[in-house]
């Protein structure tokens, strides 16, 4: 029997469907850290109901918490927690080891995601990577899922720049499939795309072009 097995960062649920159209039901995706607190995957006929989920703890109980380690009640964003995976510690650095833990002795590895009424996880976020604008709190991989649909898009990244009044703003770095595209009214367009179909401040107000983003063979 052959088996796709994909992880490591959320997958856009309109790839998915093309990739299982494309593939056939072959494609299971797990959720996990080398610091193997928890673990959860979820096969490809179950995907279809849950769309976008990572699927179910399969090692340890998930738990969303606020920043103070607090657990949310389901449905809420938050940072991802486990309770009775493995313990783990992060060689020579007892503060960060620390921060992973919660009063209740759960761990987090700083991923941002919601848990729904029958368990199932969805992942939305680093929380490093989550961009801070006027107070709001913005998940950049909303920006990055929608921008990797558009038809003149290879690649994208999205992240967070200085913004004098509102601390940070949302921008973005894409490699066309037509460099020779590259410019103020492709800018426009992607911009444009952005806005109708999400809230105006998930969408990039800048993008900057690059012949090839810089990934390493893993992607």
């Amino acid at each position: 029997q052959k088996m796709a097995i994909h992880a490591a960062a959320p997958c856009p649920i309109s790839v998915k469907e093309k990739m299982l159209d494309w593939w056939g039901m072959i494609i299971y995706e797990y959720y996990a850290g080398t610091e193997n607190n928890g673990f959860c995957t979820i096969g490809p006929e179950e995907w279809l109901a849950p769309k976008g989920s990572v699927g179910k703890a399969m090692l340890g109980t998930l738990h969303i918490c606020d920043d103070n380690g607090k657990e949310l009640p389901l449905g809420e964003k938050g940072k991802i927690y486990f309770s009775g995976g493995h313990g783990f510690s992060y060689h020579n650095d007892p503060e960060k080891t620390a921060e992973s833990y919660n009063e209740q002795g759960w761990s987090t590895i700083g991923d941002i995601g919601r848990v729904d009424q029958d368990g199932y996880l969805y992942l939305l976020e680093r929380e490093a990577f989550v961009i801070i604008s006027g107070g709001v709190n913005i998940y950049p991989q909303d920006a990055e899922n929608l921008l990797t649909t558009h038809p003149k898009v290879v690649d994208v990244a999205v992240f967070g720049v200085p913004n004098e009044d509102f601390g940070e703003e949302v921008k973005a770095v894409i490699q066309p499939s037509d460099m020779k595209e590259a410019g103020l009214e492709l800018e426009k367009e992607l911009i444009n795309y952005c806005k109708s179909r999400l809230s105006p401040i998930k969408c990039p107000r800048s993008i900057d072009f690059q012949e090839k983003l810089p990934r390493h063979p893993t992607g």
